[in-house]
């Protein structure tokens, strides 16, 4: 079995090898958007970036298609059992829900490193904890809060496998609008 620590960029590394193979396999096409960056400073031995401001913000992280659904996600990660909603910035929030509003599936995949899981968050579970941060002043989701049905096992792989992720979301929103 092949064993990946998930540290870091690791998630990104992984998630973008996981997009490669969807891609080879023709099941989707995502691209990873870069966030714009004006460097400041370069190391002139290594050529890299030392010191850089960000231009914009960013979106998300990713947007593409799967089998002609039109997705976008960004990826986060938390080495507790709770994931601050602080780390969700209103610009993608706001970016997440016109991308719904326009036909399009939002998701946000969460990181739990001491757990080795990725929880798929679909947009409307996570407009349901953005609420209720407003409502009660719960401004984070507890691991026990999410839908096991959405755990992605990260523990003997390199891979984010998440289509199937969002064939469940798909069902699920098909249930909740034919009831």
């Amino acid at each position: 079995m092949y064993r990946h620590n998930f540290r870091g960029s690791d998630l990104e590394n992984s998630i973008n090898d996981t997009i490669f193979l969807y891609r080879e396999k023709k099941l989707a096409l995502i691209q990873k958007i870069p966030t714009p960056i004006t460097p400041i400073k370069l190391d002139r031995n290594t050529m890299h970036i030392t010191l850089a401001y960000f231009e914009k913000k960013s979106t998300v992280d990713y947007i593409g298609l799967i089998q002609e659904i039109p997705v976008c996600f960004d990826a986060k990660e938390t080495n507790k059992d709770i994931f601050p909603l602080s780390n969700v910035h209103m610009h993608q929030y706001r970016f997440m829900r016109e991308f719904e509003e326009q036909g399009g599936i939002s998701f946000l995949l969460i990181q739990f490193t001491k757990k080795h899981i990725v929880s798929y968050l679909p947009f409307r579970h996570l407009e349901f904890f953005m609420n209720r941060a407003k409502e009660k002043n719960i401004k984070s989701i507890n691991f026990s809060e999410l839908n096991k049905e959405y755990f992605i096992d990260i523990k003997n792989t390199k891979y984010v496998l998440f289509i199937d992720k969002v064939q469940i979301d798909l069902n699920e929103r098909y249930n909740e609008n034919n009831k």
